[in-house]
């Protein structure tokens, strides 16, 4: 087994040196995205092959002597890795326990924006609900900057825009947030729009956020779908 990888005590250069490339997987231009996906490939196997190394020290044969310095060896060679993909770079807890002081959360949210943007890419080379999960219900709180708070508004927006997949329920938290005027205005466009999963779940969310008591759960949903509802 491997303790959870990650660099939560790194700092800002730290992550940029080692996960600058990713910003790739969102770039628009195709080319530039198959490039770091390449990247993203290589590095994942990497990581696979050092947890792998970790699970050997554990689990010795007859011939292979292993030391508590050869364990401690082969969990730094993973960390290492781990600390240079993604998911992986990102299950490491903020050491803070904030995710707003958190180095990496330009690329915990860079992941969730990789996911919305390009779902097919995402679930083919790094498909991880539960981080997804995870990492937003951290988003979800009030005391975020302007620049992260504009982010994880982007975020609910393309969240409402889509057919749903697995998680997005989450980002409810997200929306309740940072409520306001900017996402409330996208959220009224989404729904004015001729996009239907746009009419159907920004109407959902708007409806939500002028009932902050109302929990957001499965039976809610159905509930709400039954009835006629206008924002």
């Amino acid at each position: 087994m491997t303790d959870t990888a990650g660099s939560g005590v790194d700092d800002d250069n730290g992550w940029t040196e080692r996960l600058a490339w990713a910003y790739g997987l969102i770039a628009p231009d195709s080319a530039e995205r198959a490039s770091a996906l390449a990247r993203l490939v290589r590095a994942r196997e990497e990581a696979e092959s050092a947890r792998l190394r970790v699970n050997e020290t554990w689990l010795p044969s007859p011939r292979l002597r292993v030391t508590a310095r050869d364990r401690a060896a082969a969990q730094k060679a993973y960390s290492e890795a781990a600390s240079r993909c993604m998911p992986e770079a990102l299950w490491s807890a903020p050491a803070s326990g904030e995710i707003n002081t958190w180095a990496g959360l330009p690329f915990a949210m860079l992941f969730l924006e990789w996911e919305a943007r390009y779902p097919q890419e995402w679930t083919q080379h790094a498909k991880a609900w539960g981080t997804k999960e995870s990492l937003i219900r951290q988003l979800a709180i009030a005391n975020h900057d302007g620049q992260v708070r504009t982010k994880l508004v982007d975020l609910v927006d393309l969240a409402v825009q889509r057919p749903y997949r697995c998680k997005d329920r989450e980002y409810v938290r997200v929306a309740r947030a940072v409520d306001g005027g900017e996402l409330r205005g996208r959220l009224h466009r989404a729904y004015r729009s001729e996009n239907p999963w746009a009419q159907l779940h920004a109407g959902y969310v708007l409806w939500l956020l002028d009932h902050p008591e109302v929990p957001n759960t499965r039976h809610v949903w159905r509930t709400w779908l039954s009835d006629t509802h206008t924002p």
